[in-house]
């Protein structure tokens, strides 16, 4: 009878264990626990705004919300530097032969957050969709890649449009806005076939995270 009873004392104890998380009899507390899931991913952004260098004028860098996802306008251009653009330029060194340079700065801003591997991170930029030919005008870069104001037309050279060109290079670091510098260069050409009034290229950048 004795073993009767711790038999039965031991299989109300074993059924008061298996539901003691959620529920309990003769106690003031119970614990229950819950199992939290969510599947980590990687994530990155690249946006452009802006420039706020000190001393120059910037051209505005709009968000459209769609396709292109920025829009930058230099306003009216041409080979002499007569035009002063809505931005800042440089006056052909000598006219009808070396080119104006229309330019401003502005502002790229990467970020990329849960990678392992990151110190090689770069930012690239390209010409994907280029001016009409002839290209009497073509866009340009700083030749620098970096956040010093170009002091010249000769610090200038031309956006790779074959392949893609390198603004920041290895170790570009998430949440770090980089400075840099954009335009267009007008060459004095003429022509039946020179380009004339609006015209519109497309420039890509590319954050890789690696």
């Amino acid at each position: 009878m004795k073993k009767s009873l711790f038999m039965i004392a031991v299989a109300m104890m074993t059924s008061a264990a298996a539901f003691a998380g959620t529920s309990a009899t003769n106690a003031t507390t119970v614990q229950p626990t819950l199992q939290i899931s969510a599947t980590i991913q990687k994530a990155v952004s690249l946006t452009l705004s802006t420039g706020a260098t000190a001393g120059i004028s910037h051209c505005a860098v709009t968000p459209t919300g769609g396709t292109p996802d920025f829009t930058m306008n230099f306003g009216n251009v041409d080979a002499l530097g007569i035009n002063t653009g809505n931005c800042n330029k440089f006056n052909p060194t000598n006219p009808g032969v070396d080119n104006a340079i229309y330019w401003t700065d502005y502002t790229v801003t990467p970020v990329f957050t849960s990678h392992k591997t990151f110190a090689a991170t770069t930012v690239s930029a390209q010409v994907t969709v280029n001016f009409g030919a002839p290209n009497n005008v073509f866009i340009v870069r700083d030749s620098a890649n970096s956040g010093t104001v170009p002091a010249g037309a000769a610090q200038f050279t031309a956006l790779g449009v074959a392949a893609a060109d390198t603004i920041s290079p290895a170790g570009t670091v998430s949440g770090t806005p980089l400075t840099r510098f954009v335009g267009v260069a007008v060459k004095p050409d003429n022509g039946a076939t020179v380009l004339q009034g609006a015209q519109t290229a497309v420039v890509t950048f590319t954050l890789t995270v690696q």
